[in-house]
């Protein structure tokens, strides 16, 4: 079997995909190493929570630039400043190494991370590892291969900050995309966006999650507020959730708005304040984050998961996150804004079944969530057809999900063995 390390510039609990791939490359017989950062306090506590269910699946190494580490986090934080700043004259003609640097705080601890031992492949996901995978790969001659779970060239709101970060996104993809021996995204008008853009096969793998051991329960609705249920890393603007308390005020029923994430407490505070001017039977319920292995248990109390990417951003109209295919698996029906990313999957469960609606059309979302909450067997109808999607198609150990990667990676190796593998 083969010595294959897994990398990533976040945190595992942060990055699911990631420590997915490490999993299912280990149940194959691999010898894997998982790459990771630390630098966020509450990460840090789910990491640890998320290893323990792992002990000796893989194996990790670690670069911590958090609040531990005072020297490596002040040192690394002037050297993205100063690189950035140089970088920033001219993205597409400086040295690659000065965009490398400027965009990932810890880049060149990523490559020795990576290079500490001998493998077979390496496989990187998150923006700022993928320039670490092809730099280590060039001082190697170890074949490597990317996962661009976003569009990592349209990701933020427009800003001057935004415009640079994308311009050095554009250098380090144009850099490290050639030369992957597989790439993938997270979604299929990802994959499009980039195989347009560069020519290049891109295979989309989805942000599933294996299918829990029990089917959810789907008994027609308890009597009481209509629950809704949101979650991410980080509750903040411009998710869709404005979108949710006006719809809420529009609707005139009783609900219940569950929010799981960081909280920002300027936001949360206009969240309040707006729900207290708008929507009067509009209650907001704030939840600590979790580790990922936990999310679709969580989601479970609920009735309605909510799905509400905002077009104004490219990545987030291109992407299909972990929230819609989370919400199936616990069998939750679902509320789409209406995205090149999320159309397949709400296609998929049919139009009949699910709630999908423009992003600020707060008519059209006040509507069905009063349909929902009026005729509790079309709801119960909503959950059930979720559920049937995700055990149909909708789940990591699909053939095109996990086996899709398995496949991709074994090629690769393959290709390695007799001769054809490596980088450009």
């Amino acid at each position: 079997m083969a010595r294959i390390c897994v990398v990533t510039a976040g945190h595992l609990a942060t990055t699911p995909r990631m420590v997915k791939a490490a999993d299912a490359l280990a149940e194959e017989g691999h010898q894997v190493r998982l790459v990771s950062t630390r630098f966020v306090r509450w990460a840090t506590h789910a990491d640890g929570n998320l290893l323990t269910r792992r002990h000796g699946h893989w194996r990790w190494s670690v670069v911590d630039y958090s609040a531990g580490e005072p020297w490596v986090r002040r040192w690394s934080g002037l050297r993205r400043r100063g690189a950035a700043a140089l970088a920033a004259l001219s993205p597409e003609r400086c040295p690659a190494d000065l965009v490398f640097r400027g965009y990932s705080r810890v880049h060149p601890e990523l490559v020795r991370a990576i290079l500490r031992q001998p493998e077979d492949l390496i496989y990187a996901g998150t923006a700022g590892a993928l320039a670490a995978a092809a730099v280590a790969s060039d001082k190697s001659g170890t074949p490597y291969a990317v996962d661009l779970e976003d569009f990592h060239t349209g990701e933020q709101d427009d800003s001057k900050q935004a415009r640079r970060s994308h311009r050095f996104a554009r250098r380090i993809e144009t850099y490290v995309l050639p030369g992957a021996s597989f790439r993938t995204a997270g979604s299929a008008a990802i994959a499009n966006a980039y195989r347009d853009r560069y020519g290049l096969e891109i295979l989309a793998i989805h942000n599933t999650f294996p299918l829990p051991a029990k089917a959810p329960v789907m008994e027609s609705r308890q009597p009481g507020p209509l629950r809704l249920y949101w979650f991410s890393q980080t509750i903040g603007p411009q998710r869709g959730l404005e979108d949710a308390v006006h719809a809420a005020g529009k609707a005139e029923i009783s609900m219940e708005l569950h929010l799981r994430g960081q909280r920002p407490t300027a936001y949360v505070e206009s969240l309040h304040q707006m729900a207290r001017e708008v929507a009067p039977n509009l209650r907001l319920k704030l939840h600590d984050p979790e580790a990922p292995d936990r999310m679709v248990e969580l989601c479970a109390p609920y009735d309605i998961g909510l799905a509400l990417e905002q077009a104004h951003v490219p990545n987030r109209a291109l992407c299909l996150s972990n929230k819609p295919l989370t919400y199936l698996l616990a069998g939750l029906a679902i509320a789409f804004t209406d995205t090149p990313g999320q159309r397949p999957l709400a296609t998929a469960i049919g139009p009949e079944h699910t709630l999908t609606y423009s992003p600020g059309d707060i008519d059209t979302l006040a509507a069905g969530l009063v349909r929902w909450a009026r005729d509790p067997a079309t709801l119960v109808a909503a959950r059930a057809a979720s559920w049937k999607a995700a055990q149909s198609r909708w789940h990591w150990d699909h053939p095109e999900e996990r086996g899709a990667l398995l496949r991709a990676v074994e090629a690769t190796l393959t290709n390695r063995v007799t001769g054809n593998g490596g980088r450009r």
